[in-house]
């Protein structure tokens, strides 16, 4: 580690010119101050987003008739299998619907084989000249009504029937249960607000989440399209609400084709194997996506300092601080930034204490005494940690 002075020409200059306004920023205070030289390493950089977690499918569950429950089979948070019994409306009224609907049925059966009867006989007749034209052609319409009745009540009692299964409200797919707004004796019908329950699919969860439209380009940039990030993208891991990682990884598997004029995010979701039932539906935590960089500018936040929203470093220009506005990409985890422009590989720039410093500040390298340090090579770059001393 090396040990720089600052030269007193330009502080004493800073001084005097201060004098002259009451509103100048107060001198910078001795101090020292670390430099870092600018390198080209690999780095590998997690990114989180907020999440909603949702099953694999949440289905609302309406009965298809209106009756009162007269029994409730399963209890919330229960898991319970395709075609399983969640209710049994009332069926009294049904089933007489139904034995009504086949007694009907069974009358117009009759109906159509007298029918069909007198229609034999009256072309038995005509075809011996005793009956008339008219006579067979009434005897063929009193079947072909007798038969649209019978095909009538088959509808009515295939109706009656649906609607008596209608009274067992069964699961449409393996799931967990879940709130059960409405107890026994309560009448339900199809167009009520709320379901009778949901059942949710957790064996896999969908994790929604929202990207910014820059991350996206840059995506799309670097795997050449939308469908290639898609594959190649790495796996993601989740972070819980209690601030674990869940222990699975993830896929991105849908990236929205519309991006929010007013967030200018897209919508992302990403899937989870949920073997063990730990994620719930309605949950909420973080997507972690890493992204590796080779080759890149990496340098510590703590280096860094805003203007305006535009961020700046003090870079070490032939003895002096020069504040000089950089670039950088919109992935970081919230150490390090990667540089995109503004500075280059080599380059020395004070990374602690520049709240103290001001541009075009001394810090003549004349001065420079070796002295041993720690090694800072934690992955902002291969040049040794140094000190500036005022």
């Amino acid at each position: 580690m090396r040990y720089l002075k600052i030269t007193g020409i330009n502080f004493i200059m800073w001084l005097v010119l201060g004098t002259g306004c009451t509103e100048q920023p107060p001198a910078p205070q001795a101090g020292s101050y670390s430099l870092t030289e600018v390198s080209l390493n690999n780095i590998e950089l997690e990114t989180a987003y907020p999440a909603n977690i949702a099953g694999q499918q949440d289905i609302e569950i309406f009965p298809k008739i209106t009756g009162f429950i007269e029994r409730v089979c399963v209890r919330e948070g229960e898991e319970v299998r395709k075609g399983q019994t969640l209710f049994i409306l009332e069926q009294v009224q049904h089933q007489a619907a139904l034995q009504t609907a086949r007694a009907n049925v069974e009358a117009a059966r009759a109906q159509v084989a007298t029918a069909q009867l007198n229609y034999d006989s009256k072309r038995e007749l005509f075809a011996n000249n005793v009956v008339s034209q008219f006579d067979l052609s009434t005897a063929q319409n009193n079947l072909l009504t007798a038969k649209a009745q019978m095909a009538q009540a088959e509808a009515q009692e295939v109706d009656a029937r649906n609607n008596l299964s209608y009274t067992l409200v069964k699961s449409p797919a393996d799931g967990i249960v879940g709130t059960l707004p409405y107890r026994e004796g309560t009448l339900v019908n199809p167009s009520m607000p709320r379901p009778l329950t949901t059942v949710s699919d957790n064996s896999a969860m969908h994790v929604y989440f929202s990207m910014p439209e820059s991350r996206l380009l840059g995506m799309i940039r670097r795997y050449g399209s939308t469908s290639a990030a898609l594959e190649q993208m790495p796996d993601v891991t989740l972070g819980l609400s209690d601030g674990s990682v869940y222990p699975l990884s993830g896929r991105i598997e849908t990236i929205s084709g519309v991006i929010d004029p007013s967030t200018g995010a897209v919508s992302v979701r990403a899937g989870f194997p949920n073997p063990g039932g730990l994620l719930r539906s309605g949950g909420s935590g973080s997507v972690i996506i890493p992204s590796s960089f080779e080759n890149a500018l990496i340098i510590p936040q703590s280096a860094t300092f805003e203007i305006q929203d535009k961020i700046y470093v003090y870079r070490v220009d032939t003895g002096t601080a020069r504040q000089t506005l950089i670039t950088v990409a919109k992935v970081n985890n919230g150490r390090d930034y990667i540089v995109e422009s503004g500075l280059k590989a080599g380059d020395m720039i004070i990374t602690e204490g520049v709240g103290m410093l001001r541009d075009g500040m001394d810090v003549s390298p004349a001065d420079w005494d070796e002295k041993p340090g720690p090694d800072l090579n934690n992955g902002y770059g291969t040049g040794a940690g140094e000190t500036v001393e005022e």
